[in-house]
C-alpha cells in the first residue's frame, strides 16, 4: 500500500463536512463545485476524478476533495505572482493562534507567580490527614458472583478475618503475594502507592482512614470482596505523595483562578450553542465569518466565527472535530467554555500588554514562511519553479493550474505522496484570495461519481472470464408415483 492510501486517502475517510446549510451566493452554479481566483472546478471533473479513485462516495469526502483542490489553486495563484505571502502581516495572520498559545502562556506565568506556593513543612500532615491523597496496601479475598449464595461469601470472610490476625507490617507484602485476589495490585505486594481520595470506593477509602499511617485494618468489605488494608507511612511514600500534593495545590490554585476569572465576566453559553457549534465543526470554511453568538460575557461575544478560527486552530491528528460530533450535547457547553476561557486569557493578556520578543516573533514567522515555501515547492508551485511559463502571468497561471489538477489526479489514483497545505497558511490564502466550494455542485458532483463508478463496476464484471469450474446442473424434479 502506497504512502498516499495511509495519508491523503485516511484523510479523506475521516473528513469532517458537507451536512449544513452553506451560505453561498454560487449556489445556483450547479456546474461548479469550487472556485480558486480565476480557476474553477466543475461537476463533471470532480466526478470524474472521484469515480476512477479508491475513495468513499460520501458528501464529506467530496467536500474535502475540492477543499485540497482550492487550497492546491490558491497556492498556484500565489506562486504565478511571485508572492510567497511572505509580509509580517500575513505571518501573523496565518500564525494567529501560536502567538496566541505563546502570548496566554506568557500570562499565566506571570499570574501564576503570586499563587501560594507549596510549603514542604506542612506535607507529613497533609498526608497524616487525608488532605487529598492516600497511600496504602491491601489483600483482597474477592466475593463469589451473584448467584452463588451467602453461604460461600461467609466462608470467604470468615477467612478473611483468619488472615488479618496473621498479618504484620513485616508480612504484609509476602502474604499479599501470596494470598490476594486482586491482579492488579498482587504482584507488588498489595502495594497502591499514592492516589486521589475519592478514587477508590469508599469504604475502602473508610477503611484507610480508619487506622493512623504504618497501621493494619481489620476486613474491611466492599463490592468486591473483603479487604485487609496497611496504611502507609509517610516516610514509605515521601517522594512520590510531595510530587502528587504539590501538583494537587498548582491545580487548586489553577482552578480557583479560572473560576475566578469566568465568574467575574458571567459566562454564559447560549442553549442553540450544541447545534451551532457541532454544524461548525462540520463545515468549518462556512462559518469562518459568522458573527452568530455562541456565548456572551461582560468582555464579550463568542461568535460562530471565532469558534471557527479554534476549531481550525487544532492539529489535525487531535481529530477534535469528530470528537464535538460525537460528543453528547451536555458536554458542547463544557467545549464552549474552555473556548472562552483562551479568550478571556488573550484579552486579560492584552490588558497588561503581553506580546511576543523579537526572538519569539522570529520564529513564529519563520515557522510560517517556512512552511508556505515547503508545500510551493512540493507541488512544484514556486515562483521560481513557474518561471518556465515565461514573463505573462496568465502563462504562469496556466501552467500552475495544469499541474495542481495533474497532481491532485495522481493523489486519487494512489501514485503520488500527499503535501497538506497547513492551516495557517490555508487561511492567509482564502483570505487574500477569492475562493468559495458550492454545495449543490457538490452534491451532483457526487450523484455523478456514484453513477460512474457503478457502470464501471458493472463492465468490469461483464468483462470477467467465465468460471473454469464446472457448475453442477440443478437437479431434476423427482418423478411421481405412478
Amino acid at each position: 500500500m502506497t504512502r498516499l492510501r495511509t495519508s491523503l486517502l485516511a484523510t479523506l475517510v475521516l473528513a469532517i463536512g458537507a451536512c449544513g446549510a452553506f451560505k453561498d451566493a454560487m449556489t445556483a452554479h450547479v456546474d461548479v463545485v469550487a472556485r480558486a481566483g480565476n480557476q474553477e472546478l466543475s461537476v463533471s471533473e470532480l466526478a470524474q476524478l472521484m469515480a476512477n479513485s479508491e475513495v468513499p462516495l460520501r458528501p464529506d469526502v467530496a467536500r474535502t476533495i475540492a477543499q485540497i483542490w482550492t487550497n492546491y489553486q490558491l497556492l498556484g495563484q500565489a506562486g504565478a505572482a511571485g508572492d510567497t505571502l511572505g509580509t509580517v502581516a500575513l505571518a501573523d495572520m496565518g500564525m494567529w493562534s501560536a502567538i496566541a498559545q505563546l502570548r496566554t502562556r506568557k500570562y499565566y506565568e506571570m499570574v501564576s507567580k503570586d499563587w501560594p506556593q507549596p510549603d514542604s513543612t506542612q506535607f507529613e500532615a497533609a498526608y497524616n490527614a487525608g488532605d487529598g491523597l492516600l497511600a496504602a496496601a491491601h489483600i483482597l479475598l474477592a466475593k463469589q458472583p451473584e448467584g452463588f449464595g451467602t453461604t460461600a461469601n461467609d466462608s470467604i470472610r470468615r477467612e478473611a478475618e483468619r488472615l488479618a490476625t496473621q498479618v504484620t507490617s513485616a508480612n504484609f507484602a509476602r502474604l499479599a503475594q501470596q494470598r490476594s485476589q486482586d491482579p492488579g495490585s498482587k504482584d507488588r505486594g498489595g502495594d497502591y502507592g499514592v492516589f486521589p481520595r475519592g478514587q477508590m470506593v469508599p469504604e475502602f477509602d473508610q477503611g484507610i482512614m480508619s487506622v493512623q499511617p504504618g497501621a493494619i485494618t481489620g476486613v474491611i468489605e466492599t463490592q468486591y470482596g473483603y479487604h485487609i488494608i496497611r496504611r502507609h507511612t509517610y516516610a514509605e511514600v515521601k517522594a512520590d505523595f510531595d510530587e502528587a500534593y504539590a501538583g494537587n495545590m498548582a491545580q487548586r490554585a489553577e482552578s480557583t483562578f479560572f473560576e475566578t476569572l469566568e465568574k467575574d465576566v458571567n459566562v454564559q453559553v447560549r442553549e442553540s450553542a450544541p447545534k451551532l457549534v457541532k454544524a461548525i465543526a462540520e463545515d468549518v470554511d462556512t462559518y469562518r465569518g459568522d458573527k452568530s453568538v455562541v456565548a456572551t460575557s461582560r468582555r464579550g461575544n463568542l461568535t460562530a466565527g471565532r469558534v471557527a478560527q479554534w476549531m481550525a486552530a487544532f492539529p489535525p491528528q487531535s481529530q477534535m472535530r469528530g470528537q464535538v460530533l460525537s460528543a453528547p450535547d451536555t458536554i458542547i457547553p463544557i467545549f464552549v467554555k474552555n473556548l472562552m476561557r483562551s479568550e478571556l486569557l488573550l484579552k486579560a493578556a492584552d490588558s497588561v500588554n503581553i506580546t511576543l520578543d523579537s526572538t519569539e516573533a522570529a520564529d513564529v514567522r519563520a515557522a510560517f514562511w517556512g512552511g508556505v515555501m515547503r508545500v510551493m515547492t512540493g507541488l512544484q508551485l514556486a515562483p521560481s519553479q513557474l518561471a518556465e511559463a515565461g514573463e505573462d502571468r496568465a502563462a504562469r497561471e496556466k501552467l500552475a493550474a495544469e499541474r495542481v489538477n495533474t497532481y491532485l489526479g495522481s493523489l486519487l489514483r494512489n501514485e503520488g505522496e500527499y503535501v497538506e497545505v497547513p492551516e495557517q497558511v490555508a487561511l492567509v490564502l482564502r483570505d487574500k484570495f477569492e475562493s468559495r466550494v458550492v454545495t449543490a455542485g457538490l452534491d451532483k458532483a457526487l450523484a455523478e461519481a456514484t453513477r460512474l463508478r457503478s457502470v464501471a463496476d458493472s463492465t468490469a464484471r461483464a468483462a470477467e472470464p467465465s468460471s473454469a469450474v464446472p457448475v453442477p446442473a440443478p437437479a431434476a424434479p423427482p418423478a411421481g408415483n405412478p
